[in-house]
């Protein structure tokens, strides 16, 4: 971690430096001084990094080295800050030495910069002392990524004899490698198994690899454990090993001494018409294909099966070879408890839990999530205690600690610790972030990616990439790498995230150990390293905590997911002292006000308030100049101060209320006014009140050629001209969400050529037509279309989207009687047909939504039956019927509804039903249809 955080360090070194003109003459040397000693120090950090992790009382001296590296990185961070500030308040001098010397007569105006050039001086000389005392460590430039050096025991390798009898949960997945083996193409196959550390990668596939009907298939076999270290040589000589043994054969002593040519093409010459299965247990490297493909044959069906953390590793093997991959997912419930009592009472009860045990260990079980190696390692450990509630409860209230600490745990806590230590220095930081969350908080990905921008933890260096884009390759590749899990939305986008609840326990334990941040729970009270720490996130409405939070100057983010009491007057005395802050997120607090002097936090460049009472912004938000999100969604703010407009930098500026009371589109943007225009880098923009700035802030939208996500309320007609001259040069646009002022309020936008890269787009108020370049949008995934009065013709036109995921027909948006899907529509998944008050009929034609997987129809009065044709959706797996009248509900009903046939092929059928006058006055059913498996 400390190669992260000088890696950090250097960027910011290295993005002062290429401002020369904010650089005062002395100091420009002096920063170049520390970024020549810091690459040098970096080079050698992988491998201290590495011993320091080592266990050990010898590798203190290097802990202690690395843990001042570390430090002497946040000083760096630090002092930039404070320069930065100095440079942002116009106090100039002619030069590094100058000011010096004129320290004794204007001490109030120098004063700061003096201390700024003490502590630049100091600096370089603790860098330049740091380096000689490195050396005393011998450590070595490090040119191999998460190599590990020395003697240590693999934990993993019981997985290679855990008998039969002892494999649990694996059924599904042991047929489906076993067909993949002996079954299939006759060309080589490379069969992946892909999965977090623990998940039983080696168990199953092992367990795979002496199946009787896997041995008799293939002519000659092995299996090699790859792991992190490696080379391709010693990887040659234990394949060959294992196949000279296999068949019984004399192993030639040559073999000892060839190189790594002579091996590839011994291995060939022996696998002339053989069919052959080699599996490579646990690949780390995305290049291992390379160096392995030429030594293996295509011939004879033969198989190559890889497992790895990491989805790209097996990715990577198809530009030459037919792929297969199965994700291997966490244990069922019902098999985790089976796991888990066949652990824990292994010598007790049977193999049964007692009743008095099975709550506590069921809240035990459920902390591993279906993580076999969790559930064998702290099953084996609650083996060992007493079998009392209080010694399951203390286990399970201190599982953190004992993680850390019980030797039972350590071959779990290794396993899940080998997967940080692979990540790349730029990925390490964005890992840990997770800990600043609660355990089991499912993330909004942008929110993190957001805050991963504004930490600085993102760089680039591809002009065409936005920093977003960059952000969210690293999060697929933390996926991708089997440490986050997601929830993947219709169109295939990740939504949500968390991470497993034990490499969460990890995460923290990492966190506050590299004072990368320090989490305050509940019972916490204010401790030492809160002091040290960069980060602080408050799970908690302690007064001790927040009473305390001015004193944390040094904190560079702060998260609050817990706090009622008084954060109004807390955080004005914060706001006071912390000119460091980087990220301040208060989202769902009870946050009522803002302080006048916000504008103090100059470094702030991610601010949330979103879900918070806070009805207006100061205008001190004019200070900020290095804002770069300000997410005001779901607050009372209704308008924001026209400091708001120097805001260079800002890029993401969210703001809505949901109002019920407002019935065309359920929600309140906010109101602006001025020079909209000079927000020359926002990309989001979302929602403005079109009509209080009128066709001025309309023609001021033109100047925003960066944005991607447009939201406007409140259009009026006659703005139509003027907005489709403002979205011509919007060329990266992506998100529209065009409202009218009345539902009977047209809006015309037919004079835009088209927007080619949008993906998205909603329509509230009144179409004469539907605009001629919708038709051509090749990316558009999602299509909301509301009180737009259109006519049968109108809709046919969608029908031939090719990527259309998304499409809702709400609010009288169709007039016709008879709804008509003709052939087309071929990758919708989602349609909402919603308060269509004319529609008494729906046809689809044999082979019109073939894909579709999710339908709703929502208060359609006039369909008095489910229309047959619906039989046609073969791929709809959930119905949802809501506000539909009675007689079209008993028309499916299972007992003597003549139109139930027509949704028997559908998983979910849910009813919701209005039964009286009153709001809550509803009947609620489900029809389940469970598809064979």
């Amino acid at each position: 971690m400390a190669e992260a955080a000088i890696s950090f360090a250097l960027e910011q070194i290295f993005q002062l430096l290429k401002e020369k003109g904010a650089l005062l003459k002395g100091v420009h040397k002096e920063f170049a001084d520390i970024k020549d000693e810091l690459e040098i120090i970096l080079a050698f950090l992988k491998d201290a990094d590495r011993k320091a992790s080592d266990e050990g009382s010898s590798k203190d001296g290097i802990k202690t080295w690395v843990k001042q590296l570390r430090e002497l990185s946040f000083r760096i961070e630090d002092v930039i800050a404070e320069y930065n500030i100095y440079v942002a308040q116009g106090t100039h001098h002619a030069g590094y030495s100058a000011f010096l010397q004129k320290i004794s007569h204007t001490i109030t105006t120098v004063k700061p910069l003096h201390r700024i050039a003490s502590e630049i001086k100091d600096i370089k000389e603790s860098v330049r002392a740091l380096k000689d005392r490195g050396e005393m460590y011998n450590c070595k430039p490090s040119l191999e990524h998460g190599s590990r050096g020395g003697k240590w025991h693999d934990p993993r390798m019981v997985s290679l004899f855990i008998e039969e009898a002892e494999v649990v949960g694996f059924d599904s997945p042991r047929k489906q490698l076993v067909d993949w083996l002996v079954d299939g193409s006759a060309a080589r196959t490379v069969i992946s198994v892909v999965g977090m550390g623990g998940l039983g990668k080696t168990t199953l596939t092992k367990n795979v690899f002496d199946n009787q009907k896997v041995k008799g298939h293939f002519d000659t076999r092995a299996f090699i454990t790859v792991s992190q270290t490696y080379t391709v040589e010693a990887l040659l000589r234990d394949v060959l090993k294992q196949f000279y043994t296999e068949t019984n054969e004399p192993f030639p002593g040559a073999i000892n001494t060839m190189n790594t040519v002579s091996l590839v093409a011994e291995m060939r010459s022996y696998l002339q018409e053989k069919r052959y299965v080699i599996v490579f247990d646990d690949v780390w490297k995305v290049e291992f294909w390379d160096e392995i493909q030429l030594a293996t044959l295509d011939n004879m069906g033969s198989r190559i099966v890889i497992t790895t953390r990491n989805l790209e590793v097996a990715n990577y093997c198809k530009k030459s070879s037919l792929v297969r991959v199965h994700k291997l997912q966490p244990l069922p419930p019902s098999k985790a408890w089976e796991l888990f009592c066949k652990k824990a009472f292994q010598f007790d009860f049977n193999g049964n839990c007692p009743p008095e045990l099975e709550e506590m260990s069921s809240e035990i079980a459920k902390k591993c999530e279906g993580l076999p190696l969790a559930i064998v390692a702290i099953g084996g450990l609650l083996s060992t205690k007493e079998k009392t509630v209080f010694e399951w409860k203390r286990l399970c209230q201190n599982l953190s600690f004992e993680l850390g600490r019980n030797p039972h745990l350590t071959s779990l806590t290794r396993i899940l610790a080998l997967s940080y230590d692979d990540l790349p220095h730029y990925l390490k930081s964005c890992f840990l972030y997770f800990g600043i969350y609660p355990e089991d908080y499912s993330i909004r990905c942008m929110r993190l990616v957001r805050q991963w921008i504004a930490e600085g933890f993102i760089t680039n260096e591809e002009e065409t990439t936005t920093l977003e884009e960059v952000a969210e390759r690293y999060l697929t590749e933390l996926i991708h790498r089997s440490l986050v899990q997601v929830e993947v939305d219709y169109d295939g986008k990740a939504s949500s995230c968390r991470v497993h609840d034990l490499l969460y326990q990890m995460i923290v334990g990492k966190a506050k150990d590299l004072c990368f941040c320090r989490v305050v729970l509940k019972d916490d009270h204010p401790s030492p390293d809160v002091m040290t720490a960069r980060r602080l996130a408050i799970a908690t409405d302690s007064c001790d905590v927040l009473g305390n939070i001015g004193q944390y100057s040094h904190i560079r983010s702060i998260y609050i997911f817990e706090a009622s009491g008084r954060p109004d007057e807390l955080f004005s005395k914060f706001f006071v002292k912390s000119k460091l802050l980087k990220v301040l997120d208060l989202e769902a607090t009870s946050l009522n006000s803002v302080p006048d002097d916000l504008g103090n936090i100059f470094h702030l460049r991610y601010l949330s308030l979103r879900k918070t009472k806070v009805k207006c912004i100061p205008k001190s938000i004019g200070k900020l100049l290095n804002l770069e999100t300000l997410d005001l969604r779901n607050t009372l703010v209704q308008e924001l101060p026209s400091q708001i407009y120097k805001l260079k930098k800002l890029r993401y500026l969210l703001v809505y209320f949901r109002n019920r009371s407002n019935t065309i589109h359920g929600e309140t943007g906010v109101r602006l006014n001025g020079s909209i225009g000079n927000l020359t880098s926002l990309q989001k923009l979302y929602h403005v009140e079109a009509d209080h700035g009128g066709l001025n802030l309309i023609t001021e939208l033109r100047k925003l050629k960066q944005l991607r996500k447009l939201g406007l309320k409140n259009v009026r007609t006659e703005f139509g001209n003027a907005l489709c001259d403002s979205m011509q040069d919007m060329s990266c646009l992506e998100s529209l969400s065009v409202s009218a002022i009345t539902e009977d309020e047209t809006i015309d936008l037919q004079r835009i050529s088209s927007l080619h890269h949008l993906r998205k787009l909603h329509f509230f108020g009144r179409l004469d037509k539907l605009p001629d370049w919708v038709t051509r949008l090749q990316y558009l995934v999602r299509l909301s279309i509301h009180f737009s009065k259109l006519k049968d013709d109108q809709l046919k036109s969608l029908k031939d989207l090719p990527n259309l995921l998304r499409l809702s027909i709400a609010r009288e948006a169709y007039v016709g009687e008879s709804l008509h899907f003709e052939v087309g529509f071929q990758k919708l998944k989602r349609l909402y047909l919603v308060d269509l008050n004319e529609v008494s009929s729906i046809v689809i034609e044999n082979g019109a939504l073939p894909a579709l997987e999710r339908l709703l129809l929502m208060r359609l009065p006039q369909l008095k039956e489910m229309p047959s044709s619906f039989h046609l959706l073969k791929s709809l797996e959930t119905l949802y019927l809501t506000d539909m009248s009675h007689e079209f509900n008993q028309s499916i009903d299972p007992d003597h509804g003549p139109k139930y046939w027509v949704i028997k092929h559908v998983q979910m059928v849910s009813i919701r039903e209005k039964v009286g006058p009153n709001f809550r006055d509803y009947n609620y059913r489900t029809i389940h249809h469970p598809r064979d498996t």
